[in-house]
């Protein structure tokens, strides 16, 4: 019996495979979007409510503004690839809020919330790019639903998010709040090294796509390392992969962003 339930499971996972877009990456995808996104609609109107919000400053314009950009040649390009229901899906938000971190992120539909202590960092709109494509590539890849696929079968044994909420609410809830970066203190998605550097690749694209210069990538993510000067990691930096490998590979796939951005 045994057998016959890893069996099962095998063939289970190999029937709710999904292909990420731009990568064609195999990814687990038992929870979709759908099912998740009122608790995320929830949470994204939870925290503008809590924390201050400075979209209406000129930092704040410069997110709204980049975010629209980038927003509108992503779904340009999901629809050229054949990804129409997908470009449509995203209900875009980008606001910044007031905080120390130095951080960003981007919910799954597109919700997204720069804090004021990155702003510096970036230094212009083009540098608000590099992380806005980052953050976005979580969101078009699907990352959360795929973190919260791989939790319910790693923890639970299950593929049905309603069989999930039956058996352990609690635990399920704890996936969800995991898989979308919610906890006492929300920060950057805490994805593994696989998704944080195929939403490097992704980003890079996206960025070029949309007429930022993807050469300034690799040289924001170097003075995110030299903020570090021997410390802490910045928050943003934590589980990202924090090497000159990171920008080794962002230089190896710049000859592909140029072509995008000098169409």
């Amino acid at each position: 019996m045994k057998k016959i339930a890893i069996l099962f499971c095998a063939g289970l996972i190999l029937y709710s495979c999904a292909k990420v877009p731009l990568t064609g990456r195999s990814q687990l995808s038992l929870v979709s979007n759908e099912e998740i996104q009122p608790l995320v609609n929830e949470q994204y109107g939870q925290v503008l409510k809590e924390d201050k919000v400075l979209t209406n400053t000129a930092d704040g314009q410069k997110v709204l503004r980049v975010g629209k950009r980038m927003a509108a040649a992503v779904e340009d390009y999901l629809v050229s690839k054949g990804y129409k229901e997908l470009a449509s899906s995203f209900d875009w938000e980008f606001n910044l809020l007031e905080s120390d971190q130095v951080n960003a992120w981007c919910m799954p539909g597109g919700k997204v919330a720069f804090y004021t202590g990155i702003m510096p960092l970036t230094q212009n709109e083009t540098g608000i790019a590099v992380v806005m494509g980052h953050e976005i590539a979580h969101a078009v890849a699907s990352h959360s639903a795929e973190r919260m696929s791989n939790g319910m079968v790693t923890n639970m044994g299950v593929s049905v998010l309603s069989t999930a909420m039956g058996q352990n609410p609690t635990l399920t809830q704890s996936l969800f709040l995991q898989s979308v970066g919610i906890g006492s203190q929300l920060g950057m998605l805490k994805f593994s090294r696989k998704h944080e550097l195929e939403a490097d690749e992704m980003g890079l694209i996206f960025m070029a796509i949309a007429g930022y210069d993807p050469r300034e990538a690799p040289i924001f993510w170097q003075r995110m390392l030299e903020k570090e000067n021997g410390a802490a990691p910045p928050e943003f930096l934590s589980t990202h992969p924090a090497s000159q490998t990171r920008i080794d590979k962002l230089n190896n796939l710049m000859p592909e962003a140029l072509a995008y951005y000098k169409k």
